[in-house]
């Protein structure tokens, strides 16, 4: 199971902005024209397109590169294969553009069916041939050749094994020997149902869209000249409910890792039995001897399940430089048995109290914490308490104000063993922070009704810490919450054979308790299209708080084992992604910066790309950002975006390339 816990040493609170790095804009931009435009038709029109297919198609990258040839494959409106070769930026000779093939135009024939169409897709299978799909269900094998057009050397069909054939989309391709390779596809999944209409009234679609992902192999040997279609090889076939953003093959755990919407479960394996949990209202006590049921039922003291719920032991609230935390105690406390030190990172509290006056009052919950890591660090100078008795109630208040050493740090909770402490730790509460520091105080009443509850039998619905819920529950205004950027994914592995790693997950015991219970995360960044040439390039950024956490593969202490660890951060990344409008990619050169390119879908003023650079270093206050016009307002909307080095510069020159509607962009001295 794929884990990303962050590392607080790597996060930067005292981070203030990015500087503005001016990079000249016709030193760095060259444009040409296309003669020929990218296809940007899919839907047939017989039915809508799902959420999820609509969100695929508008962050479909129409471009695929081959980093090190410098070579770049689209399709144009003619079904077109169009290579382009990608020059030294400012040099002499523009791009060269040849067309490879020309696929049949798809056409749909049955007004019955309604088959969704994809945009075409393309990869590398090495530097002089590609593997192209039309997105109606052929997939091509084109050798490249010189100034002069190529006959396919196979032409494939995936057996999808629905009620229909579904077109396809390709995604990444691994050449597992010198003779075969394994292409990762996905399709929408047709199934009988698919065949009655599935819209109401207002035109949209009324079930939820699955999605196969399909390996398949090719032997390179048995390619050929010829027009027949055949049938691809399918080596496993996994199903979700979103189109897969990211795929790539590690070598060295021998699998591929799919970023999607969804999990891949297989679709042909039994969910794991999970054991009959039942509910409160059918848990029956077994009698004992002379035990009477009825009577402990009658008297609600003697019967836990009919007992109130128990208030939190203490209520908390922060600024952003101080922490101030309520514990009640019993009135009758002296001042002197209540002895507080303050550290940087721990706290020591410990409370000898004398009991209350009425004796068959239950146990006050006492606090006694012997250096107890805080969350986060203090000021052990500005640190100090105080005990409000307040004689006419049975509890008073002792509060202990802290001063943050991070000032603007936010607090997850009070103490960090809270935050990985599991539900019933009686030890580590997770306490939730109180919104309005004027229901501080409330932790004392709430007591005392607790209390009286207990005898009576009372309803104590409504009481406890304040509110007792987050900011976020109670509609408050959280700019950083609001601020809706980045994608919830999944990461599934599955290895070559088509079965889960065994050491993606935990333990022996998760994998009975759930084997389907994985941890989403917020996507912000993925690498950029032909940027990652090694594992450690394969990174993904990942949205904590307002920062953006770079997470690196990395192998663990027990090989062959990998997990994802923070290694840097991008400080104050996903607040500054919030703030555009218009981003249709946000990828990422490792070690280089973010790039978030708009799509220009406000031809008035073109499209720009935003380059976030990483800090010097995990402390410091600033860091630089640049700007540069990728469309004038004549190119149209942006389509494609790769990453390759340039022919006939010096050895390691990177540019990336652009594809809008109608010119072909590319950029350096990123």
């Amino acid at each position: 199971m794929d884990t990303f816990r962050a590392n607080r040493s790597l996060l930067n609170p005292k981070f203030e902005g990015y500087k503005l790095e001016p990079i000249h804009q016709e030193q760095a931009v060259s444009r040409f024209k296309l003669s020929r435009k990218p296809t940007q038709a899919t839907a047939s029109g017989k039915a809508p397109l799902t959420f999820q297919e609509m969100r695929s198609r508008i962050s479909h990258n129409h471009l695929s590169v081959d980093s090190d040839s410098g070579r770049a494959i689209y399709v144009d409106e003619e079904f077109n294969v169009c290579l382009i070769g990608i020059p030294m930026p400012g040099g002499v000779t523009g791009p060269s553009f040849q067309i490879v093939y020309q696929m049949a135009t798809p056409m749909d024939t049955s007004s019955a069916q309604a088959i969704q169409r994809e945009y075409p897709s393309a990869v590398f299978l090495s530097s002089t041939t590609v593997v192209v799909t039309d997105g109606n269900g052929l997939l091509y094998i084109l050798p490249i050749r010189d100034n002069e057009v190529s006959e396919p050397i196979g032409i494939f069909t995936v057996p999808t094994g629905g009620a229909v054939d579904a077109p396809f989309r390709l995604h990444n391709l691994y050449r597992s020997s010198p003779i075969t390779a394994i292409l990762l596809l996905s399709s929408r999944h047709y199934g009988s149902e698919d065949r009655k209409s599935n819209t109401n009234s207002s035109g949209a679609t009324n079930y939820s869209p699955e999605f196969d992902i399909w390996a398949v192999k090719i032997n390179i040997l048995s390619l050929r000249p010829g027009s027949e279609p055949r049938e691809l090889e399918v080596l496993w076939h996994r199903r979700g409910q979103d189109v897969p953003i990211l795929t790539d093959f590690v070598e060295q755990v021998n699998s591929f890792l799919i970023l999607g919407g969804s999990t891949y479960p297989d679709p042909n394996a039994k969910p794991p039995t999970k054991p009959y949990e039942p509910t409160s209202d059918e848990i029956a006590p077994i009698p004992r001897a002379n035990e009477n049921l009825d009577a402990a039922h009658a008297n609600p003291n003697e019967s836990d399940s009919n007992k109130p719920p128990k208030p939190h032991p203490y209520s908390w609230t922060q600024t952003s430089d101080s922490v101030t935390v309520a514990f009640p105690l019993p009135s009758n406390t002296p001042k002197n048995k209540i002895k507080v030190l303050f550290t940087v990172q721990t706290l020591t509290l410990h409370v000898d109290t004398y009991p209350l006056e009425s004796s068959d009052s239950p146990p006050v919950p006492i606090p006694h914490h012997s250096a107890k890591a805080l969350w986060d660090s203090v000021n052990t100078t500005s640190c100090f308490w105080t005990w409000d008795r307040e004689a006419e109630h049975a509890y008073g208040l002792l509060t202990l104000h802290m001063e943050k050493k991070n000032e603007g740090t936010r607090w997850m909770q009070v103490f960090a063993a809270a935050a990985s402490s599991l539900a019933g730790d009686e030890e580590n509460p997770e306490v939730p922070e109180t919104v309005d520091p004027s229901e501080l105080w409330h932790i004392r009443e709430s007591l005392e009704k607790y209390t009286a509850a207990l005898k009576s039998g009372g309803d104590t619905s409504g009481l406890g810490l304040g509110r007792g819920v987050p900011s976020l529950i109670e509609g408050e205004v959280d700019e950083e919450a609001d601020a809706v950027v980045g994608r919830k994914v999944w990461a599934t592995w599955v290895d070559i054979n088509g079965q889960t790693p065994i050491w993606t997950r935990e333990s022996s015991t998760q994998r009975e308790k759930d084997e389907w219970e994985d941890e989403p995360f917020t996507l912000l960044s993925t690498p950029m299209p032909g940027s990652v040439s090694s594992l450690a390039d394969l990174q993904l950024i990942l949205k904590q708080d307002v920062d953006g956490t770079v997470f690196s593969l990395v192998p663990s202490n027990a090989a062959p084992e990998f997990s994802w660890q923070h290694t840097s951060t991008y400080c104050a990344l996903a607040f500054v992604l919030a703030s555009k409008q218009d981003t249709r990619f946000t990828y990422h050169v490792p070690k280089r910066g973010v790039l978030a390119f708009e799509g220009g879908s406000q031809r008035d003023r073109g499209a720009n790309v935003y380059i976030y650079r990483p800090a010097k270093s995990a402390k410091d206050k600033w860091a630089k950002q640049s700007v540069l016009q990728v469309d004038n307002g004549s190119g149209g909307a942006l389509l494609g975006v790769g990453y390759v080095k340039v022919q006939g510069g010096t050895e390691g020159e990177m540019v990336v390339v652009c594809l809008t509607e109608g010119e072909l962009v590319l950029i350096s001295d990123i």
